[in-house]
């Protein structure tokens, strides 16, 4: 199978040859459990059924999960074994995927958060399909962003909520940062894809999100112009009744010190600035400050 499911179109049969992911053909799971962190709507009482897969296909030089999102990368200094795959991940068949995600329904999870899932959409599609009869609660795509929308529109019905990134606007910033200096040009038309399929966001009568979308944004120090300017293509293009996650918590892990003016904490000033710009152009907002331990997988894998 030629891998061709998000903007980087490897072409590659990752049974055989790794891409630019460098994830196998194989589900790797690095954890899956009842997770109180992410945003209210999302994690409610109970938690959300998070599975977290391992690697990414961006390259985010500040990933704050570098430890499971780029375990294949060239990580010298970083680890002994640039192809390694953590030591708490996993491979998961299908029949063991839908099996956790079961698992995690029994257990009180108010959806189930598929964790950077994009260089497994294909595999994850037939097991979407086989799930929906099963799930009494909505799938949850959590992604980075960088989609196809010919890709997404497979998932029309199989998944219930989306939580994007929408992390720049800018080329020169998405190209240094990530290594992807068309991602916006992605992003804002997969975004656009994913609020068609959902529509206008639905809440339980506990604030409990079970339908709708999500965006996540975070603000990075010395790029808030950048952050303004996606704030501004998101209220063009969607309007303000859009739900953004306007995330603060960023810190220079990973390659960040390698990055000029990256190897700081954001300032309380830079975020309120970006606040403030959000709720002048009428957006609410849902804040987010949490990273996961990945030393805890949850149900047996």
């Amino acid at each position: 199978m030629e891998c061709r499911a998000c903007p980087f179109e490897c072409g590659v049969d990752r049974r055989e040859k790794l891409g630019v992911c460098r994830a196998p053909g194989e589900f790797i799971i690095s954890q899956a459990r009842l997770h109180l962190w992410e945003e209210p709507p999302i994690s409610g009482t109970r938690g959300s059924g998070t599975i977290f897969f391992t690697h990414c296909n961006l390259r985010c030089r500040f990933c704050q999960n570098y430890d499971i999102s780029q375990p294949a990368r060239d990580m010298t200094g970083l680890s002994d074994n640039p192809y390694r795959v953590p030591s708490t991940s996993r491979e998961v068949t299908p029949d063991r995927l839908l099996a956790v995600m079961l698992e995690l329904q029994d257990q009180g999870a108010h959806n189930i958060n598929l964790v950077t899932p994009t260089h497994y959409s294909e595999q994850l599609i037939p097991v979407l399909a086989e799930a929906r009869s099963q799930l009494k609660i909505p799938v949850l795509w959590n992604s980075n962003g960088y989609e196809k929308t010919e890709t997404l529109a497979r998932l029309e019905g199989l998944v219930q909520i989306y939580l994007p990134d929408f992390k720049y606007s800018s080329p020169e910033l998405a190209k240094t940062f990530s290594s992807a200096p068309d991602y916006a040009e992605y992003a804002g038309p997969a975004i656009i894809e994913m609020r068609r399929q959902v529509g206008g966001n639905r809440y339980d009568d506990s604030g409990v999100i079970e339908k709708g979308l999500i965006i996540r944004h975070l603000v990075l120090p010395g790029h808030t112009d950048d952050s303004k300017q996606v704030l501004d293509w998101i209220a063009d293009n969607l309007g303000t009744t859009v739900h953004i996650s306007l995330m603060a918590q960023y810190y220079p892990a990973y390659r960040a010190s390698e990055l000029p003016g990256m190897n700081r904490r954001l300032s309380p000033a830079e975020y309120e600035e970006v606040r403030t710009h959000m709720l002048k152009l009428g957006f609410s907002s849902a804040s987010k400050d949490y990273t996961p331990d990945f030393k805890t997988r949850g149900p047996h894998l």
